[in-house]
């Protein structure tokens, strides 16, 4: 079905910048010569003729009701002087006729022209229409720009979707096979829903997609939409929210008009938590986000699922989701958009590499190896920032450098090359960086060196050192746990054995070994003090990384002193190791001082250089 096309012709909107710049120069063209007419002035007779014999007269007329002066200082003062008509006769006034006679004044021509009518229409109803005429130009104008007229607030704004105007299909979606297959039933049964009616199924009223940000799940609604070819409504969960309390849920209503008008048809709605958080808490309740909400579940309940309309829905909170939204009968479905795993990785830089123009001996499996828990947005995030760097570097295809590259802009930001330091200060981070290489080889159940760097980047850190996985792990055993927190004690530990002091620089370390060895107690039960038990809380489950502690503060006195000792036997391991291994360690620090970057063949060539008998930890395929 494709898009309905409106015949009439859109009015370009200069044109009503055009005619509003028009109407404001008529107002001016119009008020400005009233503004600048002269001043009257009521004066008593015999002032009046005292001027006409002080020769202060310039012109005079005389009529049947007043005698009007032009005084000859008229093009300074912009003052006429006016005096009624003693005589109520013109004629009789011989006079005052034979005195300007005498004084050679006129009196014939009128010095005021202007009638009662053209004052009125010129300051009183021309200004009006003029100004009414602006309003109205100005309000259809805005109407417009907010995709309504001005009495259609609660009309709905969603934007109808054909298959071209998506473009997506499922083969532009890669890394989620699960999700796919869950929504395939759901196409399946709006183009042939004869087989399921058949039988007695009834087609699911809603599916609700949900996962962290950067999983692709509008990319999986537009795919539906184009693989089911039906109308497809998009909107925002904010856009049901607005000022007035009913105008979201009259949106509501109209949109499931449209829809049931338009069957079959999928219906999305993205972030719907900004109009579906729980009711139960009182206190940060909104009257028109409720009445909303409230309108969307009546609405569900009220349609027929037999005439074709699907609901999906996205969010990444579905911890504040009320409810009566996700019963069946409303979201029969939840299906789960992950962040993919490795083989995901590999076909979602796939897909996103189509367009590009790569070298043929490009690896995504490195790609996919080097970032565990990427998105399906960082991935494509990473494929584009390859391409710019390779045309930044006047290359005509990408090559694996210039991925290795994007990987690292992503994870630690662009080098800085102006940032200097000094020479103490390079050797500490060289010595730094290698003692956690050499703990990462020297260790049995960590992952390989790829790379180790002491230039600055942008994101702060003054070094690293970039592992690849051999194969993506699922489950940790504690012994890679201590292993992974002995591996970030190591920079802190090389620091005391070489310079007996220590930097600011492990702080990142000392956090993350803090987080690891508290989850080893709180969240994993891998503490036998505390044992088999839960003692913290995740508040969100896909969007921050916040714990609260669940324990008496006695309990969270004793996991503090048990964080401490895990990290300080980690800390103990690494000093141990880098000890016994010092004259490898003062050789690849200078190495490293010298090159400033190292890759991990590199690596592992001067370690063998120094050690040939000591196996290490190495990547699948180093020889």
């Amino acid at each position: 079905m494709n898009e309905k096309k409106d015949n009439k012709k859109k009015i370009p909107i200069f044109a009503y910048y055009i005619i509003l710049l028009a109407i404001v120069l008529i107002i001016c063209y119009t008020m400005l010569p009233k503004l600048m007419e002269p001043e009257e002035k009521e004066i008593s007779f015999s002032e009046f003729v005292t001027m006409i014999k002080n020769d202060e007269a310039d012109e005079v007329e005389v009529n049947s009701t007043q005698y009007i002066l032009k005084p000859k200082d008229f093009d300074t003062s912009n003052i006429y002087y006016v005096t009624g008509n003693i005589n109520n006769d013109f004629h009789e006034s011989t006079s005052l006729l034979t005195l300007l006679d005498e004084k050679g004044i006129k009196y014939d021509s009128p010095i005021v022209s202007s009638s009662v009518w053209t004052d009125i229409f010129l300051v009183y109803i021309l200004p009006t229409l003029l100004t009414l005429g602006l309003i109205i130009i100005l309000m259809r104008s805005m109407s417009k720009r907010m995709g309504g007229g001005v009495m259609s607030f609660g009309k709905n704004t969603a934007k109808i979707y054909a298959e071209k105007s998506t473009g997506k299909l499922f083969s532009d979606v890669a890394g989620q096979d699960e999700a796919k297959q869950n929504l395939v039933e759901i196409i399946d049964f709006l183009n042939n829903p004869g087989k399921y009616t058949a039988i007695g199924a009834k087609l699911p009223k809603g599916a609700l997609l949900v996962g962290p940000p950067g999983t692709g799940k509008t990319l999986l609604a537009k795919a539906v939409a184009g693989e089911a070819k039906v109308p497809f409504f998009s909107l925002s969960g904010s856009e049901f929210v607005e000022m007035f309390v009913g105008m979201g849920a009259a949106r509501v209503r109209d949109l499931f008009k449209q829809a049931v008008e338009n069957a079959p048809c999928i219906v999305f709605i993205d972030e719907i938590d900004a109009i579906g958080k729980s009711r139960d808490n009182s206190i940060s309740s909104n009257d028109e986000r409720e009445q909303t909400l409230n309108q969307l579940l009546a609405e569900m309940d009220g349609f027929d699922s037999s005439k074709g309309v699907v609901i999906l829905a996205a969010t990444n909170r579905p911890e504040v989701l009320d409810k009566a939204l996700l019963r069946p009968g409303r979201f029969d479905r939840r299906i789960i958009v992950d962040l993919p795993d490795q083989k995901g990785r590999v076909d979602i830089l796939k897909v996103h590499a189509r367009d590009v123009l790569m070298e043929p001996d490009v690896d995504f499996e490195v790609v996919a190896r080097a970032t565990p828990g990427a998105s399906g947005a960082d991935l494509e995030n990473i494929i584009n920032e390859s391409a710019l760097r390779a045309v930044r570097a006047g290359k005509q295809r990408v090559s694996q450098q210039e991925l290795d590259e994007a990987i690292e802009v992503i994870i630690a930001g662009e080098e800085k090359k102006n940032r200097v330091m000094s020479d103490e200060e390079k050797r500490i981070v060289a010595y730094h960086e290698t003692g956690h290489a050499l703990v990462t080889s020297l260790l049995t159940h960590t992952e390989p060196v790829h790379k180790i760097t002491i230039i600055p980047r942008t994101s702060g850190t003054l070094g690293y050192v970039m592992h690849v996985a051999k194969k993506e792990k699922v489950l940790l055993t504690k012994k890679e746990i201590l292993e992974e927190i002995t591996i970030l004690t190591g920079g802190r530990a090389s620091e005391q054995i070489v310079f007996d002091s220590v930097t600011t620089g492990a702080s990142n370390d000392i956090e993350r070994a803090t987080e690891m060895a508290r989850n080893m107690i709180t969240t994993y039960g891998m503490s036998d003090k505390f044992g088999f038990v839960n003692w913290q809380k995740k508040n969100s489950l896909y969007l921050t990384d916040t714990k609260t502690m669940n324990c008496a503060e006695s309990t969270f006195a004793g996991i503090d002193e048990e964080t401490k000792v895990i990290i300080s036997g980690c800390y103990a391991d690494a000093v141990n190791i880098l000890k016994e291994h010092r004259n490898t360690l003062d050789k690849i620090a200078s190495v490293l001082y010298d090159r400033e970057n190292l890759t991990g063949e590199e690596f592992i060539e001067l370690f063998r250089e120094l050690e040939p008998d000591v196996t290490i930890n190495r990547a699948e395929g180093d020889a």
